[in-house]
């Protein structure tokens, strides 16, 4: 947890204040069902099936416990998440002895796109949380078929800078 962030704190967005929070347990199934509602993601097997249930709540117990590692929900009046993204901080040898905020998982519920959400989320990111994790680069990864995805980085002053590589251990 990046123990100096003010959570929650109010997003504005064009349909008016949502609030950014840490994720709860009982965010679960909003949880699952962010990362089900997006084509790549389910395609690789996030489901928002009960029967999986069991592997996300390790997961979310997990990354709650680990003090490197934040998951945040947007929410409205219903306190139900309209969005999520995990922000980990890793301190590092290079540039010099660099902390970095990696981001991940980023995702707005498909009734929630184009609203505004995505971009106040990165924006929060880049002026309040990198600054509370004392991070002097922030950086992600995003599928390569996300093409509307990188637009969205590259508009917000992200650099496609670097090529990422993946292992999948069976």
């Amino acid at each position: 947890m990046i123990s100096n962030l003010l959570l929650p704190a109010p997003m504005s967005v064009r349909s008016g204040t949502l609030a950014l929070r840490r994720a709860r347990h009982d965010d679960l199934v909003g949880l699952m069902a962010l990362l089900a509602d997006d084509a790549i993601s389910a395609g690789r097997g996030d489901r928002a099936v009960s029967s999986d249930a069991d592997l996300y709540e390790s997961a979310l117990l997990e990354l709650m416990a680990d003090r490197s590692n934040e998951i945040l929900v947007v929410v409205g009046e219903d306190d139900y998440p309209l969005a999520t993204m995990q922000l980990t901080r890793i301190p590092g040898m290079a540039r010099r002895g660099s902390t970095r905020l990696l981001i991940e998982a980023v995702r707005v519920a498909g009734e929630s796109r184009s609203s505004g959400i995505g971009t106040a989320m990165m924006k929060w990111a880049l002026e309040v949380a990198a600054p509370a994790a004392s991070a002097s680069l922030v950086q992600l990864t995003s599928d390569s078929q996300r093409t509307e995805a990188h637009r969205f980085y590259e508009r917000l002053g992200f650099v496609g800078s670097h090529r990422g590589f993946k292992f999948q251990i069976e």
